[in-house]
This record gives C-alpha cells, structure tokens and sequence, in this order.
C-alpha cells in the first residue's frame, strides 16, 4: 500500500519545481524529499520525474500520478478543516443525567441559553434520582448534590457549587407568627420537613456553635418545589439549599429567617467519564455549566 507521505512529499516537488525548494517549504534537508520520492517510484514501479541538473519535469505517468497526489492533498486538507470546525463550534449530542432539584433550580432556566449559544448541540437531560453509571448507561455527563466528598473513582470530578441550607418563610408568615430570635425559638414556629423521618434541624453558626431544633412538623414532603410552595403560602419555615429558594428569597415570595444560622451546605458536582470529558461538545457543556457558577457567585455579592 502507499504510503501517503511519500504523495505528500512528491506533490509538494511537483508544485515547487524541484526538490530544493520543495525541502525549503516542508523545512527538511533536500535529501529526505529526494528519497521519498525515489520510495514511491520504486513502490508504484515507474519513473515518475525526468531529473537532470538542469530540468525537472513529470513523466506521462508521473502527471497522472500528480493529479490523483493532489486530490488526496486536498481531501486531507478538507478533513483537517471538519475537524478544527468542530473544535471551533461543539456539535452533536450531549446525554446528561441529574437529579429532580438540579434540574428544577440549576439547569432548567440555563440549558435553553445553552442550546441558543450551540446551535449545533444536542442537549439530552435525563432526570431521576436514581444512581447512574455513566459509562454502562452512556452518559457524557452526571451533575450530582451531596453533603459529604465524594468518594475516589475512575470518573473526573469538577466542583460547580457549595450552598448553604438556610431556613426561609413567607413574609406573611412571619408577620403573623413573628420572627424567631434565636434558634431555640423555632420550637414555637411550624416546620415544612423534608421527610416523616426527620424531627430535628441541626443549625450553626460562624462562631461553630451548634444547636438542635425542632420545629413543629406542619407538612411532609421529600420534593423541594412542594416545599417552597407550601412555604410561600406561609404554612411554616422551611431548610433547603439556597439554590432552591434563593429565587424566591430575590423575588421578595420568601425571606430568610435566622441569616446568621445554617444547616451545613451541600455540594454540587459534575462527573464525566475520562474519554467523553475530552469531547469538545462536553468539554462546552462543562465550562457553561462552570461559567454559571462564577455568575451566581457575582450576583450573589
């Protein structure tokens, strides 16, 4: 089989009019251009150059042998610029994975920015609480929430966030019930709980001081939107992570309640496998994905 260097190195004496300036352009000695084209006579079997100290020029078959060096030039060429236009534009499709909360409060209002920014990608966001194994699955990417560190694997890690749990309530809940002066007072104030199973807050504050509370339970539930919901029509305070209230605390339907207490933070981390990180639509979907953590640090100063 041919070896295409050996066209590429024919071509370029072709175009030059010689092996000299030929050396010169690929910025080689004039020998190694001189004896890649004696290895592709000798593979083809044909002489493919007259060559005199005075005159170089091509064979009958050593014309026809040029145009077809060329074309393959060409096509090369052609499929170095697909490739650096897709470096340059990210296409095709992306499969994330996350669960309820990041969808509803982190990626809903901004994988629709993403799609109009990368016209050519694919977004394909799969929604479910359930553990997923992105390589057996297919996922490109999985955007978890955890309290804890995650524990070492074979997929890459990247910190997109770390919010505080922080309680909230309606404006006109506290209107109506006060608003509590320290955390102790909760005990007097109704509690939206997170599950039957939980009966405690477990808050701090700066100086590491920690107090257990426990409010009165007025609903149950294990979906957070539910919870804001209930907390907007004032039915009681609430502790979830600020990214899930901190819309509603902006647009005046919540304010916090204790500022200077919280219930640890939780962690938002994106995973992706080695090979598909690499990818550059992934590698887009990722820095936008990061970007927006640096613009929710901004605009929460």
């Amino acid at each position: 089989m041919l070896n295409l260097n050996d066209l590429h190195f024919f071509a370029q004496a072709v175009e030059c009019g010689g092996f000299a300036a030929a050396a010169r352009r690929l910025g080689c000695p004039k020998s190694t251009v001189s004896k890649r084209v004696a290895t592709l006579e000798a593979t083809l079997g044909v002489q493919l150059l007259h060559r005199t100290s005075r005159s170089f020029t091509l064979t009958d078959v050593g014309r026809d042998v040029y145009d077809h060096a060329r074309a393959v030039m060409i096509e090369a060429e052609a499929a170095e610029t697909v490739v650096h236009r897709r470096l340059a534009e990210p296409s095709g499709t992306v499969r994330i994975t996350a669960s309820v909360p990041i969808a509803q409060f982190q990626l809903a209002d901004r994988l629709p920015i993403l799609a109009r920014q990368y016209p050519k990608l694919r977004i394909q966001l799969h929604v479910t609480d359930r553990f997923i194994d992105l390589v057996q699955e297919g996922f490109d990417i999985a955007i978890r929430s955890h309290f804890m560190a995650l524990p070492d694997s074979d997929l890459v890690q990247r910190r997109m966030s770390e919010e505080p749990i922080t309680l909230v309530a309606a404006p006109s809940y506290i209107a109506e019930r006060g608003e509590p002066p320290t955390p102790e007072a909760l005990s007097d104030h109704d509690g939206l709980m997170t599950s039957a199973t939980m009966k405690l807050w477990r808050l701090g504050d700066a100086s590491g001081r920690i107090v257990e509370v426990a409010p009165r339970p007025q609903l149950y539930a294990d979906e957070s939107l539910s919870l804001i919901k209930a907390a907007e029509m004032g039915l009681g305070i609430v502790c979830l992570p600020d990214m899930i209230s901190a819309q509603a605390v902006r647009e005046g339907r919540l304010v916090r309640v204790l500022p200077a207490w919280t219930a640890g933070s939780v962690m938002t981390t994106i995973l992706t496998p080695h090979k598909r990180g690499q990818l550059p639509a992934v590698r887009a979907v990722i820095d936008f994905l990061m970007q927006g953590k640096a613009s929710s640090s901004i605009a929460a100063l």
